[in-house]
């Protein structure tokens, strides 16, 4: 089988796509047969050692797996051969097949599809615990979404609309807003050097409720002053890839919090709570509230293409790599 191999930690151009045995079924695991792997903005930054964590190399990156169980080992009575399932794993989800202990399994109620199923994982589920658990959005209330065309920002825009809010989305391009808007998104502001002018226009005197903000960079400094009494200002990453520095006065006297937001934590601490917002996200898919977005489809052999169009921000959605 195919599994994806970082040596060190090296540029994306360094990572090789390797032949290796299929891995061994143990106690309490299962082997899942992928259909689909998650590739997410964070995978690019730890193959390079520019991530919170450092995994010793080498290492398969990757986190979220969907597919079918083909092997179970002894212990698991919950799951079946043949069980439709997804996986959440810290990392070695870029592989044809992986083990995985039965306690990190969740199965795919009918209907889903595998490739969206990774996307509600780590995407949707940074974007659900922001708005839900740090955020508390209520309906009625203004959400800015920076990054609106990306995994998590178009994610974000969508479960604005399933929490009942108003949804504004600032994108890069007309591609990006344009989908955005077919997400779900009330109004559209492009990030160009209008961004702040704009901003300032539509908060108005009240200004925003809540921003979810992966970018970090200039889009931070327009809109970190155009918060609402008792607003809420979400740090979920640095995409543009400048850490902003923050007036703390600022906070002070338009009386806002500002939360970060890191979801892997999150899933360690807060296990229960993660589950809940998981199986609201399928309810929420069911019903046609919520609807990932598939930019592009690699093959797992184009891994490197794949991680570059991520970092790069030429996505639009999710991507995903197929066995």
């Amino acid at each position: 089988m195919k599994q994806v191999t970082c040596h060190s930690f090296a540029p994306i151009s360094e990572l090789t796509v390797e032949n290796v045995n299929e891995p061994q079924v143990k106690k309490n695991m299962v082997l899942i047969k992928a259909h689909a792997m998650g590739v997410n903005y964070p995978d690019g930054l730890l193959v390079q050692g520019l991530y919170q964590m450092k995994p010793p190399t080498p290492f398969t990156p990757g986190i979220e797996v969907a597919g079918t169980i083909e092997a179970i080992g002894e212990g698991v009575d919950n799951l079946k051969v043949g069980d439709k399932v997804a996986a959440l794993m810290p990392i070695g989800g870029y592989s044809e097949k992986v083990a995985v202990h039965k306690a990190i399994v969740q199965p795919l109620p009918d209907g889903i599809d595998p490739e969206h199923a990774t996307a509600l994982m780590c995407a949707y589920g940074t974007s659900h615990h922001a708005l839900k658990q740090r955020a508390n959005l209520q309906a009625g209330e203004t959400l800015l979404v920076l990054g609106a065309g990306g995994a998590t920002g178009l994610a974000a825009v969508e479960i604005g609309k399933a929490m009942g809010a108003k949804v504004i989305a600032v994108a890069s391009s007309d591609e990006k807003l344009a989908t955005a808007k077919e997400h779900g998104a009330d109004e559209l502001i492009k990030n160009d050097e209008s961004l702040a002018e704009n901003l300032k226009k539509l908060a108005g005197h009240k200004g925003f409720d809540v921003v979810f903000d992966p970018i970090g960079g200039d889009a931070f400094d327009a809109s970190i002053r155009r918060m609402a009494w008792n607003g809420r200002y979400l740090v979920i990453g640095f995409a543009s890839g400048r850490i902003p520095e923050f007036a703390v006065n600022l906070a002070l006297v338009k009386g806002f919090s500002l939360s970060g937001v890191f979801w892997g934590t999150f899933v360690q601490k807060q296990p229960l709570d993660y589950m809940a917002n998981q199986q609201e996200l399928f309810g929420w898919y069911k019903d046609g509230k919520v609807k990932p977005h598939i930019h592009q489809r690699f093959k797992i052999d184009d891994v490197q293409d794949a991680l570059n169009a991520v970092l790069n921000r030429e996505v639009v959605g999710k991507v995903v790599l197929i066995p």
